[in-house]
């Protein structure tokens, strides 16, 4: 009778473990959906805490768990005549829970950039970054969608860019087909080197819509991109085109930080 009694009480003890442990899975699934369904638009928060596979984002960069096998570092190649900067897989790293994107000097007036872009191609969507870009005359840090001949496409290409010698502006552009000529400088109201803040872009069939945490500062609505392209960020010293950037001063090494970037399929 007491062997019974026992069967009977640990029988149920570990019905109402199991319960309560189904109960706590069911209400960490229903945070995970009420949070995802009440995300608004470029809205600027942390890094999301889920996993690649259960984050409600397509792609989620997460910079504070290190590397990824969805992107990587460029390294051994540069981006041509007009601007003649070699990125290095070295000057891309991940410290103090971010990645950080350097210029470094190779030998005198020679300098190296860093580069991290994802293996993938992405087309329309929510496209969002949190960094703060380095401020220094004569040099960019960005964040962008890109593809063109070197990936037997078109030239798309979709822009976020600081340029270093005013970062309490930004400048949208974009390029459809190698066309370009659609820059828009933004002031920001606040200097972007000094903070992270959240930049992002929704491009759709007919618009591409930009936001500054959170909110639309500007669209536009003529020959947009279509090709699907790959998330890029860089950082990189300008040569010859001291009109637009301001002639580098030859500082090293100077450093972008990206606290995370994503991409949500529309």
């Amino acid at each position: 009778m007491m062997k019974k009694l026992v069967c009977i009480i640990t029988a149920l003890t570990t019905a109402l473990v199991m319960v309560s442990c189904g109960s706590s899975d069911s209400s960490s699934v229903s945070d995970t959906v009420s949070k995802s369904d009440s995300s608004s638009a470029a809205e600027p928060e942390s890094a999301a805490d889920e996993s690649e596979d259960d984050s409600p984002y397509t792609l989620n960069g997460d910079f504070s768990k290190g590397k990824n096998d969805k992107w990587m570092a460029s390294d051994g190649w540069s981006n041509g005549n007009m601007f003649n900067c070699t990125w290095k897989a070295a000057n891309a790293v991940f410290e103090d829970g971010v990645l950080k994107l350097s210029i470094d000097k190779l030998w005198d007036d020679s300098y190296t950039g860093g580069e991290y872009r994802t293996n993938d191609f992405y087309g329309y969507g929510l496209y969002e970054v949190s960094m703060k870009p380095i401020k220094n005359v004569g040099v960019v840090s960005s964040f962008f969608t890109y593809t063109g001949p070197s990936d037997s496409n078109p030239w798309d290409e979709i822009d976020i860019e600081f340029l270093g010698k005013d970062t309490t502006k930004v400048q949208f552009n974009y390029f459809t087909d190698g066309k370009g000529n659609h820059e828009k400088l933004y002031d920001l109201g606040f200097d972007a080197s000094e903070e992270f803040h959240t930049y992002g872009f929704r491009w759709e069939k007919d618009k591409i819509t930009w936001y500054v945490d959170g909110v639309e500062v500007h669209s536009a609505t003529e020959n947009i991109p279509v090709t699907p392209g790959k998330i890029m960020m860089n950082t990189w010293n300008g040569i010859n085109v001291n009109a637009w950037l301001g002639k580098y001063d030859g500082t090293t090494p100077l450093t972008a930080e990206y606290q995370w970037a994503r991409f949500t399929a529309e």
